[in-house]
């Protein structure tokens, strides 16, 4: 199994408490992990992989949003690999950060008919692909991203996020 070092940051009180949150994104990104590593034929690095977790508001993602990509208003999740790497290749010991924003999440979850849990699962799936180099800017890409995400996901018992929709792009 590859080794996550998952570091976590909770910036809003209203987020479920720090040991609610690891435990959530061990299970999930470990998967997600397990999963990339298999496909890929490709061991992980021996040594932990550290990746860091920012659990937010709308105000504080706004503001990162608008700075990086020029975008100001609040979004789901944000990425920040700490190196680039092409789709399929492994990390080496610094995978990069993660930001989610609690209040986008929660509204997201209610307008989608799901559990709070499983949408925040869905966007920790997608926000470490993104640290992996795949993307969604294209179709063809969107696609890729978007057929990994779902088999991650069905690995952790959730069904297709998008099911019935065009991809993402």
């Amino acid at each position: 199994m590859p080794k996550l070092d998952i570091q976590i940051s909770r910036e809003d009180e209203a987020w479920p408490d720090e040991p609610s949150l690891l435990a959530l994104s061990e299970h999930t990104l470990g998967a997600a992990a397990d999963f990339l590593a298999a496909k890929e034929g490709q061991p992980f690095p021996e040594a932990a992989t550290e990746l860091s977790l920012v659990f937010t508001d709308d105000a504080s993602i706004r503001e990162i949003n608008a700075e990086w990509r020029s975008q100001d208003k609040p979004t789901n999740v944000l990425s920040f690999p700490a190196f680039p790497l092409e789709p399929g290749k492994m990390p080496g010991p610094m995978l990069g950060d993660i930001i989610i924003a609690r209040e986008t999440v929660e509204r997201e979850a209610v307008d989608l008919e799901k559990s709070f849990s499983d949408h925040l699962t869905h966007l920790l799936v997608h926000g470490f692909l993104h640290l992996f180099g795949y993307d969604h800017m294209e179709k063809g890409e969107a696609e890729k991203m978007e057929d990994l995400e779902t088999r991650i996901l069905a690995q952790l018992g959730l069904s297709d996020p998008y099911a019935g929709q065009d991809p993402i792009f």
